[in-house]
Formats: C-alpha cells, structure tokens, sequence
C-alpha cells in the first residue's frame, strides 16, 4: 500500500500535521469514518463540496505547501489545491484516465504481512464458509453487497482486555434464476 497517490500522501501528511482523527475529520465533514479513511488511501472518490470540506478542515494550503517543500521527490511536478481535488473527485493520476475509476486493489499481496490486515484476513478462513453457510439459510442463494456496504469500528470496553467491534452492513443480493436467462 506504498504507492499511494499524491494527493493521497499529502492527505495523509495534513491528517498527521492537523492531529485529527479520521472520527474527528468525518464528523467535521458529516460522513463515516470508515469511508473517509478509505478517501485518504485511495479506495474511494467524492463529489467536488466534500472535497473542498476536507482541504478546508485540513488546513487549506499550508498542508499542500509543506507536502511540496518537504515531500515531494525533486522533479516532480507539485501538488495544487486543483490537484488535491481532482484526485479526490476521481479526476487525478490514479482515475487511469477514467473519471472516477479506482484502483481498490492497491497491492494488497495475498497473504497480507501486516498484521492487523492478515487477521482479518485469517477471520475469513476461520469463519467464511460459516459466514456463507448462514446467510444461505437466512436468506437464499446470493451474496452480501460491496457496493450497497456500511461498516463501522467501534471500541468495547471489556474486563479480559479492550474489543474491536466491525460492523458490516451489506445489501443481500440474490444470484439470477435461471428463468432469466431466457431472455
């Protein structure tokens, strides 16, 4: 997940110098927390006023000054408030020249290395097919939507030791019957 985005480091240089936190930013901003930090990694794009809501609660152009004098690698064309945006949008670089298109993959290797990343990663070995088998009994033969998603992470108290709560909320969506194929 190392090669991010210019807009996107410099999103996440202005979170570090503005000491927010991604809850902090969201509120600010009045969207999830979960979808905000995936805006800042390059997994999601906005519309043109939430963007400009985050250049503003960030700090404007000084974040974008200091990410050119300080982070930029030496000839590389700077980073510009319409840069910022416009990658925000889906506009910029990472778009590969589609308006809106992202990137979501973002080479996250197979199995993860990251600790936090590979246990979530290993939940779904563990209790997949689980996951599958009871939503099938639930609700029939389909999946759980990405697309139509919510998810939240939530911090539970708890004597044994402090618990990570993720929330998925997905739309079901039902596999086609074959009678549909009949065109």
């Amino acid at each position: 997940m190392h090669n991010l985005p210019p807009h996107c480091s410099a999103l996440l240089l202005a979170k570090t110098l503005s000491g927010l936190t991604f809850a902090e930013i969201a509120t600010k901003i009045d969207k999830p927390e979960v979808w905000l930090a995936s805006l800042f990694y390059g997994q999601a794009v906005t519309d043109e006023t939430t963007a400009q809501k985050i250049y503003e609660v960030l700090g404007e152009d000084s974040f974008v000054d200091k990410y050119n004098e300080d982070y930029l690698a030496p000839n590389t064309a700077k980073l510009t408030k319409q840069k910022l945006i416009n990658g925000l949008i889906g506009g910029g670089e990472s778009s590969f020249g589609v308006k809106g298109m992202v990137d979501r993959e973002k080479g996250l290797e197979m199995p993860p290395k990251d600790p936090v990343l590979y246990r979530l990663y290993e939940v779904l070995l563990v209790y997949g097919y689980s996951y599958k088998a009871i939503i099938q009994e639930k609700f029939g033969d389909g999946i759980m939507s990405a697309i139509d998603f919510r998810t939240s992470v939530e911090r539970k108290k708890d004597p044994k030791g402090d618990r990570v709560v993720i929330t998925m909320d997905g739309k079901f969506l039902s596999y086609s019957d074959p009678e549909a194929w009949k065109g």
